[in-house]
């Protein structure tokens, strides 16, 4: 089963980065939220940070935080073994894209919801 670390995933169902959690289980990933303000998102266990996810390696991971949240995680993201790494809009700066690839991470801009065939208004 494909797996998914969905930092910045929030409780909130209006988010994007809720919508992102519901899709991805949906379409029957292992799911990992990650979020230092959260217990649990969509009854799934929420991790402080991608360092605490025990799975050896993380098929993708989807970067819902702002720019400047998002330049300190990359550092903990490339220490993990990752497949993709998607920048969804607000959290694709070019200083974050640069950063990512300069990691080696295998960088994406786009909706990480869309990349699985899923429109994120589906998940209202």
């Amino acid at each position: 089963m494909p797996s998914i670390a969905v930092i910045g995933a929030n409780a909130d169902r209006s988010r994007y980065s809720n919508r992102c959690v519901r899709a991805y289980l949906q379409k029957g990933y292992t799911v990992y939220p990650i979020n230092p303000k959260e217990i649990a998102v969509e009854g799934l266990e929420c991790y402080t940070s991608i360092l605490d996810v025990p799975a050896q390696h993380i098929d993708r991971v989807s970067l819902y935080v702002r720019p400047s949240i998002g330049m300190q995680v990359l550092d903990e993201v490339a220490q993990k073994s990752v497949g993709e790494v998607w920048l969804n809009p607000g959290a694709d700066a070019p200083e974050v894209v640069a950063k990512a690839r300069d990691l080696g991470l295998n960088t994406i801009t786009g909706c990480s919801i869309v990349a699985i065939g899923i429109h994120p208004s589906e998940m209202d």
